[in-house]
Formats: C-alpha cells, sequence, structure tokens
C-alpha cells in the first residue's frame, strides 16, 4: 500500500475496527465447533492487523512533516488541556513581542534623540542626519521634521500603535 504515512494509518486502523467488528459478530453468534475455526482465523487476522497498525502509528510518529512538539504530548500524558498550551504559547509570544516592540521604540526614540542633538550641535550635518534617517526606515522622523519643531514649539510623539502625533 503506497500513500502518506497518514493515509496507511488510516487505513490500517479501519482494518483493524472492521476486523473486531466480525469478532464481535461472531462472538455474539457463537455456535461451538461450527464457529470455532473461524474465530481463530478471525482473532490471527486481528493479531496481523495491531502488528500493521503499530508499524504505521512508528512511520507516522517518526516522520517529519507530522511532528508534535513533545511538551504537548506532556501536557496531555498529564491529562491537561493541549489548548490550554496554545493559549499560553500565545500569550508567552505576544508578551515577547511586546518587550520587542517596547526596546524597538526605545532605540527609534534614541536615534531621534541622538539625530536631534547631532543636527543641534552641527547643523551642517543637519542634511546627512535627515538622510540617513531615511534610509534607515523611519528611524529619525524627528530629526527628519526638526525634532520638537525647530524651535517653533511642536512636539512630536510616536504612540505605542506606530502613528506619529505632532501638537503644536
Amino acid at each position: 500500500m503506497e500513500g502518506q504515512p497518514h493515509d496507511i494509518l488510516d487505513e490500517n486502523l479501519k482494518n483493524t475496527i472492521q476486523t473486531l467488528y466480525e469478532i464481535q459478530s461472531i462472538t455474539h453468534g457463537y455456535a461451538g465447533d461450527i464457529t470455532h475455526p473461524i474465530l481463530t482465523s478471525k482473532i490471527t487476522s486481528l493479531t496481523d492487523s495491531l502488528v500493521a497498525l503499530s508499524l504505521s502509528a512508528t512511520s507516522v510518529a517518526n516522520h517529519p512533516a507530522l511532528q508534535i512538539p513533545p511538551e504537548i504530548i506532556q501536557y496531555v500524558d498529564e491529562g491537561r488541556n493541549p489548548d490550554i498550551y496554545s493559549r499560553e504559547f500565545v500569550e508567552l509570544v505576544q508578551k515577547g513581542n511586546m518587550l520587542l516592540k517596547g526596546k524597538t521604540l526605545a532605540l527609534r526614540g534614541f536615534a531621534d534623540v541622538l539625530g536631534e542633538e547631532v543636527g543641534r550641535t552641527w547643523p551642517e550635518l543637519r542634511g546627512a542626519v535627515e538622510e540617513m534617517g531615511r534610509r534607515a526606515g523611519g528611524v529619525g522622523e524627528r530629526a527628519r521634521i526638526g525634532g520638537e519643531g525647530q524651535g517653533n514649539g511642536e512636539k512630536v510623539e510616536e504612540r505605542s500603535n506606530g502613528e506619529i502625533k505632532q501638537e503644536s
């Protein structure tokens, strides 16, 4: 039987269930010597089906595309809901993303202040600072628009959602 490992496993599982159903039917209508050879044959067939099922389950478990993280298996073994693991994992990733975004915003703010101070201290470098801000992809926003208003009283603020607010 050729195909994907999970297809083979599915087929072997269906065969095993069918064999169990046939054994149940034979047992229910057991008539002694008449059904004994048939029942023996079906039990042998069940053994073969279970061996094939075990082999196909092993091949699925070792298939690289179908690997399940050991933490999830441990969660299930402990009788816990794997959805809780998923929720906790998502919360952990969100927390990490928030921390990284905070660091990024702090670095942007530092670059803005640095660009502003360099432009203020060395006016001849203002053009180079603005160009660097443009090349950095948005870093240096305050330096490009003149920092805190180039002395005109404007205040620039970057909010946590990424939008820039400019006040006069």
